[in-house]
């Protein structure tokens, strides 16, 4: 979610940080489930991206919404950049890439119903202008030169920066899009085992929900060029954090990396103040060049959590963020996995025993082969179809434990949301298969296609 956070009032001590995360912990009865989704808008007749402005726009979707559905607006500078409503948001991504932070729920079935609504809503919206709305990792045929900008602040700044730091910033920000589910921690030492799960099995997640096989109108030669992107955006803010499986890791050590993530922003009285490559270390001492004497209040603190881009990320929760954006089933599907395999400790214990004796060097061999191959890439003696299949079982052992009825009680518990998942390790076929197979088939090398028999 890119809008301006909240956290609280002036730091006084580095303390403080550590103890904005562990904030987070809370009871096993209160965990919560995030599921957060981007999907590219384009116009109908001309199968280009929607502009900010316009008739066909993203300003017309999130006024129809508003008016139709109820949603609060949130705007910068005048410009409606967003919407809030019962603990979901929707915001902008840099290129008009529409994105549903959903409200913190407590199951999956719940999360699938959230999904079904919002998407209807926008479909109702979108079909009176003449716009639709795909889920791909990578938008398959536009330049970035047809990318248009949202009127945000931040990322005018983060436009500028990316070409000084890696080759395909602008990428990831213009032209991809994501799925991914923020979860729940009870104490620091269950924050650490989710995070090593979490960075460990994060390439078996990007292999099953690769979904970006095409890159400006041909294959890539990539499952996930989304994958490939962020392994090529900024080795400050990305990978596979070998730190995280230190015996010393927790709290303190996620605030000492993040502390050494070069700035972006600071966020003040409605606009963004450029803090680029300057260093939060400087402003808990009252040096940082882009407001000298000034100390950060924990609402910057937020803000600068939100521009770090590893495999996972801590907050005041964990987010998950390997999964390329795909079809609906897809959407629930990701949350289904990561709940599975983490809110029962059965099955996190299972997935830390899976994962433990792999090193950093075998961890970043599979995190390109999942890019690369998907369900068919390996690392040594590992394949990933094989820890796909291990990973999918124990998540379902897990959903089976935590037994949340749905459907009025007609369905025992959520493993059903993992039968995509079950498709692609029966067949060896992910999303990003299947769409080569459709490109050198039936559509004959016309990508166009691809709007309209995928677009939700």
């Amino acid at each position: 979610m890119s809008i301006p956070q909240t956290g609280g009032g002036p730091i006084e001590s580095k303390a403080q940080l550590a103890e904005y995360l562990a904030s987070g912990c809370k009871p096993k009865a209160q965990w919560r489930i995030g599921t957060e989704h981007e999907k590219f808008g384009y116009c109908r007749d001309t199968l280009l991206p929607i502009p900010y402005e316009g008739p066909r726009s993203v300003r017309a979707v999130l006024e129809g919404l508003r008016d139709r559905f109820g949603w609060s607006p949130v705007l910068e500078a005048g410009h409606i950049i967003g919407l809030e409503k019962d603990g979901a948001n929707i915001s902008l991504e840099p290129g008009g890439q529409l994105e549903l932070s959903g409200a913190p729920l407590e199951t999956i079935h719940q999360t699938c119903d959230e999904v079904n609504e919002h998407l209807r809503q926008v479909r109702s919206v979108a079909d009176e202008i003449g716009v639709g709305f795909f889920g791909l990792g990578a938008a398959p045929i536009w330049s970035h030169d047809q990318m248009p900008m949202m009127p945000k602040g931040r990322y005018r700044l983060m436009t500028d920066y990316m070409d000084r730091v890696g080759t395909s910033g602008k990428m990831m920000m213009y032209r991809t899009c994501t799925v991914q589910v923020n979860l729940d921690f009870a104490s620091e030492a269950d924050m650490v085992q989710k995070m090593r799960v979490a960075i460990a099995l994060q390439p078996v997640a990007t292999a099953l929900f690769a979904n970006s096989p095409f890159f400006e109108g041909k294959p890539n030669g990539h499952k996930s060029w989304r994958a490939r992107v962020w392994r090529h955006l900024d080795a400050a803010r990305t990978g596979m954090l070998p730190f995280v499986f230190d015996e010393s890791f927790g709290f303190e050590a996620w605030v000492d990396y993040a502390l050494d993530v070069p700035m972006y922003f600071v966020y003040r009285d409605g606009r963004y103040i450029d803090a680029l490559g300057q260093s939060f270390r400087d402003f808990l001492a009252g040096r940082l060049p882009a407001l000298p004497g000034e100390v950060p209040t924990l609402s910057d603190w937020a803000d600068h959590l939100t521009t770090i881009f590893p495999e996972a990320r801590v907050k005041k929760f964990i987010e998950m963020r390997g999964a390329d954006g795909g079809p609906w089933r897809r959407l629930c599907a990701l949350p289904a996995l990561w709940v599975g395999l983490t809110y029962d400790q059965g099955a996190l214990d299972a997935a830390w025993d899976l994962a433990k004796g792999w090193d950093h060097e075998t961890r970043e061999e599979l995190r390109v082969a999942a890019s690369v191959d998907g369900l068919q890439g390996k690392a040594g003696s590992l394949r990933l179809h094989d820890l796909a299949r291990e990973v999918v079982e124990i998540a379902e052992a897990g959903l089976k434990a935590r037994a949340c009825p749905g459907a009025g009680g007609l369905l025992p518990d959520e493993t059903h949301f993992l039968n995509a998942l079950r498709d692609s390790v029966e067949s060896g076929q992910t999303p990003a298969d299947e769409l080569l197979a459709r490109y050198h088939g039936d559509w004959q090398g016309d990508l166009t296609r691809i709007y309209a028999e995928y677009s939700y």
